[in-house]
């Protein structure tokens, strides 16, 4: 832990010398909050939580103007609680994201590294009101990687609001290119002002470490802003290793109030198996901007299981342990 530190130190340091001559940003999010879990099978928990709304982390990312319309860039991005001081991302360095980066105005860009799956963009920035954070967090209850390792991302320039997401994560297993890959793809649509719509179709899929059985996963997601209000849906269908299906519905809203915002989601699961495992999960949520960077939140979330079925009320960073979760916190973006 103490040669990581080091580390990330002496970056800090070279970033913040070379910032006014390569374009080196230096960044991060500090968050912490109350965490109350009931229904768990090992009891009720109180915690004080790390990244409850948003993931602790420091980050370095960075670019050059090589001409000509073509750019390269980078990310390094650090995990950790803030609440014990640990590595996040079971200890990795770079646990979040590390990847590099080419783009071009004309021809799109390419990236390398580990880094976001399509799949995950779509239901964090697009279905999500909750943004994968707090007790509403929808990957509560909704299947999905957040990241992949050792993987290669396309994304095409965006054309009459059109853009297309393609990833294909190694699995470097010496004499099968099957094993352990993962495959994800995403065309998008972003309407302009007087259209403020988003679609996405996105599938995702990932063959076990034999290459005998196959997880997936496809959504349709949108979102769309009336004024104050947006309002979010999605729809999902899913097929495990076991080949066992369900479907995920989820709709929610963010209504912005002033200085602050309420968050609502709905989301339902559908086993459709002989188990027919249902579940459902109602959230609501607040956040308020005590100045451009910080800001406090509070959020709520049940689920209710059918049947055996598991799911957790967990937050941005913890998976969580029981059917009810309270957030109380804050969180500063710098």
């Amino acid at each position: 832990m103490k040669q990581q530190f080091a580390i990330v130190l002496a970056l800090a340091v070279v970033a913040s010398t070379a910032a006014a001559q390569s374009s080196v940003t230096i960044y991060g999010v500090a968050d912490a909050g109350l965490v109350l879990e009931r229904g768990g099978p090992a009891g009720n928990v109180q915690a004080l939580g790390s990244g409850v709304a948003s993931a602790s982390r420091i980050g370095f990312k960075g670019k050059e103007d090589l001409g000509g319309g073509l750019t390269a860039s980078f990310q390094l991005e650090n995990g950790h609680n803030i609440d014990t001081g640990a590595a996040g991302q079971g200890g990795l360095l770079f646990g979040r994201q590390a990847y590099v980066a080419l783009s071009s105005t004309t021809l799109g860009s390419i990236s390398a590294g580990r880094q976001y799956s399509p799949y995950y963009k779509a239901l964090r920035d697009i279905a999500d009101p909750f943004v994968v954070g707090l007790a509403g967090n929808a990957m509560n209850m909704v299947a999905t990687t957040s990241r992949v390792d050792n993987s290669v991302e396309y994304t095409t320039p965006r054309v009459n609001g059109f853009s297309a997401d393609v990833l294909y994560g190694f699995g470097e297993v010496p004499g099968d290119t099957a094993k352990s890959r993962t495959v994800g793809a995403a065309v998008s649509y972003a309407g302009p002002e007087s259209l403020p719509l988003n679609l996405v179709l996105v599938h995702h899929q990932r063959d076990n470490a034999l290459a005998t059985a196959r997880s997936r996963s496809t959504m349709l997601a949108a979102r769309y802003r009336v004024g104050s209000v947006t309002t979010h849906a999605s729809l999902s269908h899913n097929q495990d290793l076991l080949q066992r299906a369900s479907n995920d519905a989820l709709i929610g809203a963010t209504v912005a109030m002033g200085q602050g915002k309420w968050l609502a989601s709905a989301i339902f699961h559908r086993d459709q198996s002989t188990l027919n495992q249902d579940a459902r999960q109602l959230a609501i949520g607040y956040t308020h901007n005590l100045s451009r960077r910080t800001d406090v939140y509070t959020a709520y979330a049940h689920i209710s299981n059918r049947n055996g079925a598991v799911f957790h009320v967990g937050n941005a960073t913890d998976n969580g342990t029981g059917t009810g979760g309270f957030n109380l916190g804050v969180r500063h973006v710098f």
